[in-house]
């Protein structure tokens, strides 16, 4: 099997165990065929951001428990879908990225340029 990779060339990095992010709910942007919304960005997550989303209809603050989504606070780092983060870019919303936790598929979306001018500096810099 071969070394999932992140944006940077080396190996994926977990995003989040605490709240447990991913589509597979493994704490790592993994994506599959499965994943239409391609959730390969590891996001530390914003007011400005939560709130753009939330105006877009896509709340990803109230918590749902059957889709073991616990909802999301600032300074939380959660796997969002890569459509998603670039249009906050585009509209100047954008959150900082984990580029060591943030899936290779992403560059079919979004250039590294722009990850890049809002990378997190660390994985381990957040509280998560």
């Amino acid at each position: 099997m071969s070394v999932v990779r992140n944006v940077l060339g080396g190996p994926l990095q977990p995003c989040s165990f605490d709240p447990l992010t991913g589509w597979r709910r493994d704490g790592c942007c993994h994506t599959d065929t499965h994943d239409l919304g391609s959730h390969t960005v590891c996001a530390r997550m914003t007011p400005a951001f939560l709130n753009h989303q939330l105006e877009r209809g896509n709340d990803l603050i109230t918590p749902r428990p059957a889709l073991r989504f616990p909802g999301l606070k600032p300074g939380d780092r959660w796997c969002v879908c890569v459509r998603r983060w670039r249009e906050a870019y585009e509209n100047g919303y954008a959150p900082p990225v984990v580029l060591e936790c943030t899936h290779e598929r992403t560059l079919d979306v979004v250039p590294l340029e722009w990850l890049r001018e809002h990378a997190w500096p660390h994985p381990e810099a957040s509280d998560a």
